[in-house]
């Protein structure tokens, strides 16, 4: 039995694609993933988690803060914390790059040397350790002096976290106001 391809006018059959042969199909197969990797990879970048200014001298940091009238904002964070990445993703990364706070992030478990604001020299690790940090992230509001100018906040608190961060800054700036 022979069947016949009726032919419509509003539909005909697509043309028939051109068989590939193995090395084709596996060299195709490799420019579609590196495609994709490619994308996920642009995907990566373009979300951004990269760091906040580091913390190298936060005597001239406080300085610099207290000019302007407003607290040094420190981040202190660790490597691969995925709550880190979102408080300087979506809280302090935005308001730094507005200019609207002054703020500088350090690594908890890093050796990296670090000026306190008396200006001895220590790292950033016993730093963090001599100001009782014990959780990433935790951000601090100094004063000129490296005092505390409002509690810190420690872990991130999701639901409200920005509204938590708008209150200690208002916090720290009454107290550096009064303290000028």
């Amino acid at each position: 039995m022979v069947r016949r391809l009726t032919v419509f006018p509003d539909r005909m059959p697509a043309p028939a694609l051109p068989r590939l042969t193995v090395p084709a199909r596996t060299a195709l197969f490799r420019l579609a993933a590196c495609a994709l990797l490619a994308s996920a990879a642009g995907t990566a970048l373009a979300a951004g988690t990269a760091h906040l200014p580091a913390a190298t001298d936060l005597a001239a940091h406080s300085a610099e803060a207290a000019r302007r009238g407003e607290p040094l904002v420190v981040l202190v964070s660790m490597p691969g914390c995925g709550y880190c990445d979102a408080v300087r993703r979506n809280y302090l990364g935005p308001q730094a790059a507005a200019g609207e706070i002054a703020v500088r992030e350090l690594d908890l478990t890093a050796a990296t040397p670090l000026r306190d604001a008396d200006g001895s020299v220590t790292t950033a690790r016993d730093w963090a350790r001599a100001h009782q940090v014990r959780v990433a992230p935790t951000v601090l509001f100094l004063d000129r002096q490296g005092r505390a100018a409002a509690s810190p906040l420690r872990g991130m608190q999701s639901d409200f976290y920005g509204a938590y961060l708008e209150q200690a800054l208002d916090q720290a700036r009454a107290a550096i106001a009064t303290r000028r």
